[in-house]
């Protein structure tokens, strides 16, 4: 039926507004969205499980059996627990005696340190020039074992301009160069390729950047050590400085006494 179109005694289909009382025109015209609720994805639990019979599980995990639902929701009640409905699309459904609140924190926090030690892949870039400055390069690989260490990939450019486009071999001895200074870190993932006046190689970690997070804090205890070490030896030295200038400022005086 096109959309508009009316029934036989010349009115629109009209549907019952309950706020005012009065028919307006339905939605069920092609072209118009629907809107449908929130479809909730919280289990049901206590009185919003509508099933005449459950498969009843424990608070410690012990099988009880098939239960009616009113004598699982006394149970819950007996126990001050809820009932939460775990399986629902079991036959029957599988319900569990549990403090649900207690449930909800617990597994928010879970969620909370899996996302802390999921760890996110990071493509560094680092940008050289066919003729690149010996020192350059020296800096320059310095980033990429930094960037590998902490578990990151690196995406070498080497940038072509005007005549050097015509020699790419200088930029692929460079990356094989720069691949073999930094072997022990970390491995050709993908190999050198030109895309139009660069050339583009990817290089990455041997240990996962969560490996790499682990040990960041050990590395930094070590490091706070070493400087409360070399502060404590200093304090020491200056000690012995002053107790040696006090000693020899005193040996005059008792030479000039005598």
């Amino acid at each position: 039926m096109p959309c508009g179109a009316f029934r036989m005694s010349g009115q629109p289909a009209r549907s019952r507004d309950p706020r005012d009382g009065r028919g307006t025109p339905s939605r069920g015209c092609r072209g118009e969205k629907a809107q449908g609720g929130h479809i909730s994805v919280e289990p049901r639990i206590n009185e919003r499980i509508r099933v005449p019979e459950v498969r009843l599980v424990g608070p410690n995990g012990e099988q009880v059996g098939i239960v009616a639902l009113g004598d699982a929701l006394r149970l819950a009640q007996e126990s001050d627990l809820d009932l939460v409905e775990v399986a629902p699309t079991a036959r029957p459904p599988v319900a569990k005696l549990m403090d649900y609140g207690k449930f909800k924190y617990e597994s928010a926090l879970k969620a909370r340190e899996s996302r802390k030690n999921q760890a996110q892949t990071v493509i560094k870039e680092i940008k050289l020039r066919p003729k690149i400055d010996p020192h350059d390069y020296g800096t320059k690989k310095g980033h990429v074992e930094r960037f590998l260490r902490q578990g990151d990939k690196v995406k070498v450019t080497i940038m072509f301009r005007g005549r050097e486009q015509s020699r790419p071999e200088l930029g692929f001895r460079l990356l094989q160069r720069l691949a073999g200074d930094v072997e022990e870190l970390g491995f050709v993932e993908s190999q050198p390729k030109q895309d139009g006046r660069n050339m583009i190689m990817v290089i990455g970690p041997h240990r996962r950047k969560s490996e790499a997070k682990a040990e960041r804090p050990a590395q930094h205890g070590e490091r706070a050590s070493s400087r409360q070490r070399a502060a404590r030896s200093a304090a020491a030295a200056e000690r012995s400085a002053r107790a040696g200038q006090a000693e020899a400022q005193s040996t005059p005086e008792a030479a000039a006494e005598g």
